[in-house]
């Protein structure tokens, strides 16, 4: 990621051209090393320039440019919680956003393992449960996850994406939701997910992300 300012508003666009982030939702950020980068408040991800980014310290602080997103706690709490994360993509996106709105007899397991390509780019995707947009709450929710995760979707809301750079968040955050298009699909029909052996294969051949989690519930 040589130019972050660059990636955030390449990644904007090329997420608002796949009919990811309508009008203005949605926020992006890049963390670099003296802080982080993120979208400003009220703009959509379409149109941003790289002039345009709020700058912020590691704790948050705002430092330079435009006021940043709300959202900055969420973001802040899932650098906080893998050191790995480069980029952290949030989006608004429509099937994703309906899932996050179903009933699930699973919250930390809320998408399926449909696809061998889901759980290889994903994983464990957890239901975040819900908190007012930029409430402190929510980001505490997130800290609260108790296993690692590359994506969640946050309740009645959408969403959540970390990276490893900006091109691994974006294209996660685009099998999130044509795996949400999927599970939508399927409803009413006798779905045949990826078995425990099966994903276990796929860790072992590809370094699959889907770690244990408590039993919902206890």
């Amino acid at each position: 990621m040589n130019d972050p300012r660059r990636a955030v508003t390449e990644a904007g666009r090329r997420l608002h051209a796949l009919g990811l982030s309508p009008g203005n939702s949605g926020n992006i950020s890049v963390r670099t090393p003296d802080g982080v980068l993120v979208t400003p408040t009220g703009r959509g991800l379409d149109g941003l320039t790289p002039e345009e980014l709020a700058a912020l310290d590691t704790d948050g602080t705002h430092r330079a440019g435009p006021p940043p997103t709300k959202e900055v706690p969420l973001h802040l709490a899932l650098y906080a919680r893998d050191p790995s994360a480069r980029a952290v993509v949030h989006l608004h996106s429509a099937h994703a956003v309906a899932v996050s709105c179903l009933k699930t007899d699973d919250p930390y397991n809320c998408l399926p393992p449909l696809t061998a390509y889901f759980v290889m780019s994903v994983g464990r995707t957890p239901l975040i449960p819900y908190a007012a947009p930029g409430d402190e709450a929510l980001a505490a929710h997130v800290r609260a996850v108790p296993f690692p995760f590359r994506a969640a979707l946050l309740a009645n809301h959408g969403p959540v994406v970390t990276g490893g750079d900006m091109e691994q968040a974006v294209r996660s955050a685009i099998e999130v939701e044509e795996t949400a298009r999927l599970h939508l699909l399927l409803q009413g029909h006798r779905a045949r997910p990826l078995n425990p052996a099966q994903i276990a294969d796929l860790a072992r051949r590809h370094g699959a992300h889907w770690p244990a989690a408590p039993v919902a519930g206890r």
